[in-house]
């Protein structure tokens, strides 16, 4: 009788461990309910505005350096009138026509169409030194070979001087670029998210626009204290949505769970700080692993909402105001 229960038993067992199997065998794809919609696509009738470089910008900063990038000046961009600006890190990721960002596409359609003001878009990469390969959707995004992670993920201000002191002067030479830091925005996806709220929240006088998709608000190189900075200083006018997904990176490190890890315990952290001290804040939560599925999927509502702020008219006589957003000079 014993032998016959622990049969039981072992089949019972044997049975529910092959059906976990099974059940993790067909589990979703966290990924696979995000889609570009038709703010990302090119439409016909839409100016399309230009892409311009690649240029390259040596850096002081980090000595032995250098930064590519390339600069979008939408159709209706006016060099009398002061231009909108977005800061793209991880440049070549966002304005990849294959990809799922489609930065100039989005800035095309929502320019057009009023719901953004008319901007400038610069894509910049990780610095590299000029024997090291340039990320590229076919080379990877620069981990190991160039230096994204200690520029992106180390919590101090040399990113931010990155921009501000050796960028910034450079777009100045040939752009009419606001200097309203309200009219600045800058963004990007893991590393490239917690660089871009870092220059914001170094340079608060320069950008105060952020756009974060999963961002590595983690222990790479100590990104994780930032919760506590936002508690323990003074407010800075800074706007920030937040993006990432419930199968984000979870905080496994040598077969072990680190919370200081887990990309989105940390981007809870995050959202929970900027709340509580009242910033400009909203966030999204999807289902996504660790990448731009839903992050690009959401991407035209991420700008409409950090640039929800523009001029309106409401003189029911302007048919400026009532038109789209045609080109310069038209």
């Amino acid at each position: 009788m014993r032998k016959f229960v622990a049969y039981i038993l072992c089949a019972l067992l044997g049975a529910t461990s092959m059906l976990a199997i099974s059940r993790n065998q067909q589990r979703a794809n966290p990924d696979s309910q995000y889609r570009l919609g038709p703010d990302s696509m090119v439409h016909d009738g839409v100016p399309k505005g230009e892409i311009k470089g690649p240029f390259v910008v040596k850096s002081n900063v980090y000595p032995g350096t250098q930064h590519t990038y390339w600069v979008y000046v939408p159709a209706q961009y006016d060099p009398k009138i002061p231009a909108a600006l977005m800061v793209y890190q991880d440049g070549q990721a966002f304005k990849d026509e294959n990809a799922d960002m489609r930065a100039q596409n989005v800035m095309d359609n929502l320019i057009y169409r009023r719901e953004i003001p008319v901007m400038l878009g610069v894509f910049i990469n990780p610095g590299r030194t000029p024997e090291q390969k340039e990320p590229s959707p076919q080379n990877g995004w620069g981990d190991g070979f160039t230096n994204r992670g200690i520029e992106y993920n180390t919590p101090d201000d040399k990113y931010a001087r990155v921009i501000t002191e050796e960028l910034m002067p450079e777009l100045d030479k040939d752009y009419n670029i606001s200097k309203d830091p309200n009219m600045r925005g800058i963004g990007g996806s893991s590393s490239g998210a917690i660089a871009a709220f870092m220059v914001a929240w170094e340079r608060p006088n320069a950008f105060r626009k952020v756009l974060s998709n999963v961002g590595s608000f983690t222990n790479i190189h100590g990104g994780d204290i930032y919760p506590e900075r936002i508690l323990q200083s003074k407010k800075k006018p800074i706007r920030i949505y937040l993006c990432d997904g419930r199968n984000d990176l979870r905080g496994v490190r040598n077969g072990k769970y680190d919370q200081r890890w887990d990309w989105f315990y940390q981007n809870v952290r995050m959202k929970d700080a900027l709340e509580k001290k009242g910033y400009d804040m909203t966030y999204a939560w999807g289902m996504n692993n660790h990448g731009q599925r839903f992050g690009g999927a959401i991407f035209p509502d991420m700008m409409r909402w950090l640039w929800r702020d523009g001029p309106v008219s409401t003189d029911p006589n302007d048919m400026i105001e009532r038109d789209f957003r045609q080109p310069a000079g038209r």
